[in-house]
C-alpha cells in the first residue's frame, strides 16, 4: 500500500498567504497594495529582530555602567585586610597588622568594587534588560499599528553611551544623578512629541539638503558595516591601533588587551582619567587573523552572501542561526561560553532558557531635583538635537531604502512614524532607559521584503517572547550579528549613484556625511557635518541671489517712482 504524500511546505505557505489576502489583516496593513505577503512580513520581522537582539544585553550593560539607582548606601562594610570576613575582623594578623572594619565611602563604587555595590549593579542590569524589552515592544507596536512601516525601535546606541558615560558618568561619577538624567530624557521626549504632533519635525526634516538626505542612507550603511567589523557587535576584523586608531585585528581573546584613558601627573605617576572607562579588549598584541570566532563569522558571511546571490528568502536568518548554533556548544574554540567566571555565569544564565524577570529599581526612578542646573539643560538639549537629527535621518534613510519616498522625499505614514519614537522615548524614560529610536538594523528586514507594519509587529512579538526567553536571546554572540550588518551596509550603498558627483556643492556635503557617520560613530554628527558644509559652500551664492533680488526690487521701486512723477 502506497504511503500518503508528504505535505508540501510551500503549498501550506501559499494557502496561508491566500487566506490572509482575504482577511482584514491584508486591508489593515495593505499587504497586497505594497506587494508583500503575510509570511514575507514574518520572515522580515524575524531577520530584523535577530540582527538587533544584541541590544538586549548591550544596552543593559552600558546603562548599568552608570550605576543606575545604586549608591554608596548599597556598599557593605569591609575588613581592612582583603580575604577576612567582617565578623572575624578583630585583633591582629600573623604579620602584626591591626584589623578593623572599614565603613564604605564613595570609593566603594570604583574598582575594586564593593560586593554590595556589585550585587546592586547586577539587579540593575536585569531591570534594564526588562526595561529595554518593554520600551522596544511598545515602540514597535505603535510604529506598526499607526505608521504601518517595517521599522523597529529600541534604545539607541550612541545616546545610551552619552547618557551613561557623559551625563551620569561611570558609576555615577558625572554631573547628574541617574534619576535626574531620566527626567531629562522624559522632558526631551515630551518636547519631541509636541514637535512631532504639530508637524514641525517634518518641516525640520525638509531643511536637510537633498545631497545630505541621499547620502545619509549610504552613510548609515557604512556605519552598520563598521559596527559589524568590530569586536563588541561584530566579527572582530577591525581593532585599535595607538598610531592609526584602527588596524587589522581578528586575534583570539587571549591576545587582546583592554585599554584605559590615563593622565600623567607632574611627578610622573599615572592615574585613570576622571570619568574614564576601561575598554573591552579592543587591541591585538599578536596573532592577527587567528581568531576562531572570526573565521566562523566568515562562514556565516559566505552563507548569507551566497543566499543573497541566489535570491534565497531568509538569507540573513540562516547565517545568524548557523553561527549562533555552532557557538552554543561548550568546550570549543568558538564557544560563546568559555571556561571563565564570565563564561560560566553566561552559560548558567543560558541554561535557564525561560526566565520571568521584573523591574525592581529603575521603573519610575525619575527625580525632578537639580533641574535648575546648567548640566541638566545641556544634557536635555544635546539629547533633543541628537534625536531630531539621528532618528529623522534614520527614518528617511530606511524609507528610501524600502522605496517608500516620493519625489519630494515624503513617505506614507511619516507623521505617525515621528510620533511613534517620541512616545517611545517618554515611555522608555519611565521604565529607566535612555532614548528610544528607530533602529538602522530595520534595513535587514526591509532587505528580506518587509514593507508593512506587520514586520514591526513581528519584532514586537519577539520582544514579548523575550520577556520569557531572555537567556537564549542574550546569548546570540556578536560574531553572529556582524555578517548581516556588513552585508546590509553593502546593500545600502546603492543610493550614492543618485548624487551628482560632478557638482562639488553636492559632492562634498554628501562625502562629508558618508565619512563622518562611521568615523565619529554617530549618525547625528554625519548629518551636522553634511549640513554645515552644504551651507558654507552655498552661502556665497545665496548672498549673491539675495543681493540680486534686492537690487531688482530697488530698481522696480525707482521705476515706479519715476512713473508717478511723470
Amino acid at each position: 500500500m502506497d504511503s500518503p504524500p508528504l505535505p508540501n511546505p510551500s503549498s501550506r505557505i501559499t494557502q496561508l498567504n491566500t487566506f490572509v489576502v482575504n482577511s482584514s489583516v491584508d486591508k489593515r496593513f495593505k499587504l497586497t497594495e505594497r506587494n508583500s505577503t503575510f509570511t514575507t512580513e514574518l520572515r522580515a520581522g524575524t531577520a530584523t529582530f535577530l540582527t538587533m537582539a544584541y541590544i538586549l544585553a548591550v544596552n543593559a550593560s552600558i546603562l548599568t555602567d552608570s550605576g543606575g539607582t545604586c549608591s554608596v548606601s548599597d556598599c557593605v562594610p569591609m575588613c581592612n585586610v582583603v580575604g577576612i570576613n567582617v565578623a572575624n575582623c578583630t585583633g591582629t594578623t600573623s604579620s602584626g597588622v591591626l584589623l578593623g572594619v572599614v565603613e564604605p565611602n564613595v570609593s566603594c563604587k570604583f574598582p575594586p568594587v564593593n560586593p554590595g555595590y556589585s550585587t546592586c549593579l547586577e539587579k540593575t542590569r536585569k531591570d534594564l534588560i526588562v526595561a529595554t524589552i518593554a520600551s522596544s515592544l511598545i515602540g514597535c507596536f505603535i510604529m506598526g499599528f499607526f505608521a504601518n512601516l517595517p521599522l523597529a525601535l529600541a534604545p539607541g546606541m550612541g545616546t545610551n553611551a552619552y547618557f551613561a558615560y557623559t551625563v551620569v558618568g561611570f558609576h555615577g561619577s558625572g554631573n547628574i544623578p541617574y534619576s535626574t538624567a531620566l527626567t531629562a530624557v522624559f522632558i526631551e521626549g515630551l518636547i519631541f512629541l509636541v514637535i512631532s504632533v504639530v508637524g514641525l519635525r517634518v518641516k525640520l526634516a525638509k531643511l536637510i539638503p537633498k545631497p545630505v538626505r541621499i547620502s545619509s542612507s549610504a552613510g548609515i550603511g557604512l556605519f552598520l558595516a563598521f559596527i559589524g567589523l568590530q569586536n563588541n557587535q561584530g566579527i572582530g576584523l577591525v581593532g585599535y591601533n595607538s598610531a592609526t586608531l584602527v588596524t587589522l585585528a581578528a586575534c583570539p581573546a587571549s591576545s587582546r588587551v583592554s585599554l584605559a584613558p590615563v593622565v600623567m601627573a607632574a611627578n610622573g605617576s599615572v592615574s585613570l582619567l576622571p570619568g574614564g572607562t576601561v575598554s573591552d579588549q579592543i587591541m591585538c598584541l599578536d596573532s592577527r587573523m587567528m581568531s576562531p570566532t572570526f573565521w566562523l563569522a566568515i562562514v556565516g558571511l559566505v552563507i548569507i552572501a551566497y543566499c543573497l546571490i541566489k535570491n534565497v528568502k531568509g538569507a540573513m536568518i540562516y547565517g545568524i542561526l548557523f553561527v549562533t548554533a555552532v557557538s552554543w556548544f561548550r568546550n570549543t574554540q568558538v564557544t560563546a561560553f568559555p571556561n571563565t567566571d564570565a563564561g560560566n555565569s553566561a552559560y548558567d544564565y543560558f541554561k535557564k532558557i525561560v526566565n520571568v524577570p521584573t523591574i525592581q529599581s529603575t521603573a519610575g526612578a525619575l527625580s525632578f531635583k537639580g533641574l535648575n542646573t546648567g548640566h541638566f539643560w545641556e544634557a536635555l538639549i544635546t539629547m533633543l538635537y541628537v534625536d531630531i537629527l539621528d532618528t529623522t535621518g534614520t527614518l528617511y534613510s530606511m524609507a528610501r531604502f524600502a522605496g517608500f519616498t516620493d519625489a519630494n522625499g515624503d513617505f506614507e505614514g511619516q507623521y505617525f512614524a515621528f510620533i511613534s519614537d517620541a512616545v517611545s522615548i517618554t515611555v522608555g524614560s519611565l521604565l529607566g532607559t535612555s532614548p528610544v529610536t528607530a533602529f538602522i538594523e530595520s534595513s535587514t528586514g526591509i532587505r528580506e521584503g518587509g514593507r508593512t507594519g506587520l514586520t514591526a509587529w513581528t519584532v514586537a512579538g519577539y520582544f514579548s517572547l523575550a520577556f520569557f526567553f531572555t537567556p537564549l536571546l542574550a546569548s546570540i554572540p556578536p560574531w553572529a550579528v556582524g555578517p548581516p550588518l556588513i552585508l546590509v551596509g553593502v546593500m545600502m550603498m546603492k543610493s550614492v549613484v543618485e548624487i551628482d558627483w560632478d557638482d562639488m556643492r553636492q559632492g562634498i556635503p554628501a562625502f562629508v556625511t558618508l565619512i563622518l557617520m562611521p568615523l565619529t560613530y554617530s549618525i547625528a554628527y554625519g548629518l551636522i557635518g553634511g549640513i554645515g558644509s552644504f551651507i558654507v559652500l552655498n552661502l556665497w551664492d545665496w548672498i549673491g541671489e539675495l543681493l540680486g533680488k534686492l537690487r531688482s526690487k530697488h530698481s522696480s521701486n525707482e521705476n515706479a517712482v519715476k512713473e508717478l512723477e511723470v
